[in-house]
């Protein structure tokens, strides 16, 4: 290992490969379904920024805040499109199948609009 401006290397064949470690707040960040959806996607199509962020140490600490809004957005979606279209618990208890029909609807909806609005920009 040798050092090099205050970061330290270790040797790779032919080449030296900085040793990096994740600030301690970042490795205690778990992603849920809609940080690991944006995080994919940063790293796929927005690469400059996915390297920005993850170079500063933040890029886990920012999707955390993307699944949170995201999983506010989700819930309110899915109760005001249940308002608004009917489905209610009196639906649950009259016609099960039906209910199950439209809340995967609903849900299905939701996911869209949150990956449209929020996900994929």
């Amino acid at each position: 290992m040798s050092n090099r401006n205050s970061i330290s290397y270790r040797r790779v064949g032919d080449f030296n490969i900085p040793n990096l470690i994740l600030p301690p707040e970042e490795a205690n960040i778990s992603l849920g379904k809609w940080g690991t959806i944006y995080k994919d996607f940063l790293e796929k199509h927005k690469k400059v920024m996915f390297t920005t962020l993850l170079t500063q140490g933040k890029l886990y600490q920012h999707c955390a805040e993307v699944e949170n809004q995201a999983r506010d957005m989700f819930d309110t979606l899915v109760e005001q499109i249940k308002v608004a279209e009917g489905v209610t618990e009196q639906l649950k208890e009259d016609n099960q199948m039906e209910w199950v029909c439209s809340m995967q609807n609903i849900e299905s909806r939701a996911n869209e609009i949150i990956c449209n609005e929020l996900i994929y920009v």
